[in-house]
């Protein structure tokens, strides 16, 4: 960002009169809401804090506990534009300012960030969005004397927008530089591309069902997916609120995460552990498959969510809250899925501020967890049981190496290769080595609204001890 703020307040003054005067939060609606993602935003780029455990409704930031839940609803949909959006945003600010803002101006910045967001991208008065940000300037010691920057910096932005966003959207990818160049070398610049250009859409909201895909598509107005999953582009309704839900006829799950629990296979009757369970999506489908399912999770939180899950399905498995690395099970399993803690990187639709709060020292330490975890979860199958190691990351380190050295390293296991026809529409997920691999911008639609599916990585093994 560039530019040279006015120290008094008055150098930025516009034809449309003087910033307003400071009024206390509670005083000015809509000021709170603002002054909360203001907050929540520099704890995030900051302090790399993940935005979900933020926004939390019980556990979450006091501040954001303190709103009301319309304007909970605002402060999120704020945040995850301002991360959606981040360059573009940073790039419409810059231009309108002509030297660099001080290096401790970072309050500055996330207040201009949080009113641009909603003035190129939400359904927000321009007048309001920058109204709310120069009082909120006003009300802050750090930023008082910047008031007229504010006001000047974010009246520019408003009248620049029609003829500058598209151009500025089409020159820039929304992502940390280390990001984009992870996703090129990985994928090839024009796959990166296209997954960086899914990043910029909401993801859609797919669901997995007990039975009749067709019935269920039709009664919350989605449409069934090759793999069978229902997708709706938008919900009509809250989710308890959507046929089914009460009566446990289905589960929020991303298209992609439906995937490795079916490379088990027939598991019914079969002792199957789903290793790091919650939320417990996996579970409700290995219990719906007929099997006896131990969940093992390490969050006991975590764990009570997906038991209630469970119930609402009216499905059943045994929890255990345990450390992987320490847990012993009384009996081997006959089959076991290790869904493996990771980056998340494959969930940027969902989750705008993994970029922002993750780094490439964080997948390398990531990746070491997973290869302890799936050589201890090895030792817990029985000779000839099936093991499928997946994650939601779009990183190779995380995935394809994870197992290469896996294989390279253990004695007793082999690879058992996924096969392009054994699950219906997976045909172009899965690798030449026989791993399964989605991104973003697979499953193309008519609109990139209703396209995509969470990035994943899946292998499938069998003990030969």
């Amino acid at each position: 960002m560039s530019g040279r703020p006015a120290s008094d307040g008055r150098s930025h003054r516009t034809s449309k009169g003087r910033a307003p005067v400071s009024k206390p939060a509670d005083d000015v609606p809509g000021l709170a809401a603002r002054m909360a993602a203001a907050r929540l935003l520099a704890a995030v780029i900051d302090a790399r804090t993940p935005l979900d455990g933020l926004t939390d409704a019980e556990n979450g930031h006091p501040q954001f506990r303190a709103l009301e839940g319309r304007d909970r609803g605002l402060v999120r949909a704020i945040l995850t534009t301002a991360l959606r959006f981040r360059v573009t945003i940073e790039t419409m600010i810059g231009r309108q300012i002509e030297r660099p803002l001080p290096a401790n101006a970072t309050t500055l910045t996330h207040i201009l960030h949080v009113a641009a967001a909603q003035i190129l991208f939400l359904d927000v008065p321009d007048s309001a969005a920058v109204d709310l940000a120069v009082t909120h300037a006003k009300g802050d010691p750090r930023t008082q004397r910047f008031a007229g920057l504010v006001n000047g910096v974010l009246r520019s932005v408003a009248r620049a927008k029609d003829r500058s966003l598209e151009k500025t959207l089409a020159a820039t990818t929304d992502t940390p530089e280390w990001f984009r160049e992870r996703l090129a070398n990985a994928y090839g610049a024009e796959k990166a591309r296209a997954i960086l250009a899914a990043h910029r859409y909401e993801a859609p909201f797919d669901f997995s069902v007990k039975d009749d895909s067709t019935g269920w598509a039709a009664k919350l107005g989605g449409f069934v997916l090759p793999t069978g999953s229902i997708r709706l582009a938008n919900l009509p309704a809250s989710v308890p609120d959507l046929p089914g839900f009460a009566e446990g006829a289905w589960w929020v799950q991303d298209a992609a995460a439906a995937l490795p629990a079916r490379l088990l296979g027939d598991v019914r009757g079969l002792r199957v552990a789903d290793l790091c369970a919650a939320p417990g999506g996996k579970t409700a489908q290995i219990a719906l498959a007929g099997a006896h399912v131990t969940a093992v999770d390490l969050s006991k939180n975590r764990l009570a969510r997906l038991e209630t899950n469970l119930v609402r399905l009216g499905l059943a498995a045994q929890t255990i809250q345990a450390d992987l690395m320490s847990y012993r099970p009384d009996d081997a399993f006959d089959a076991i899925l290790l869904d493996a803690p990771c980056s998340s990187t494959g969930t940027v639709r969902r989750h705008p501020d993994v970029p922002w709060t993750k780094s490439p020292e964080d997948i390398a330490k990531l990746a070491d967890l997973q290869a302890r975890l799936l050589r201890r979860a090895l030792t817990m199958l029985k000779p000839g049981g099936t093991l499928v190691f997946s994650n939601c990351s779009l990183d190779p380190l995380e995935g394809e190496v994870v197992v290469r050295e896996f294989l390279a390293e253990s004695r007793g296991v082999r690879l058992d290769p996924v096969r392009r026809d054994e699950i219906p529409g997976i045909e172009s997920f899965v690798t030449p080595e026989g791993f399964l691999r989605t991104t973003p911008a697979d499953f193309v639609f008519s609109e990139p609204g209703i396209s995509g599916l969470d990035g994943f990585f899946a292998a499938r093994f069998v003990s030969t001890a």
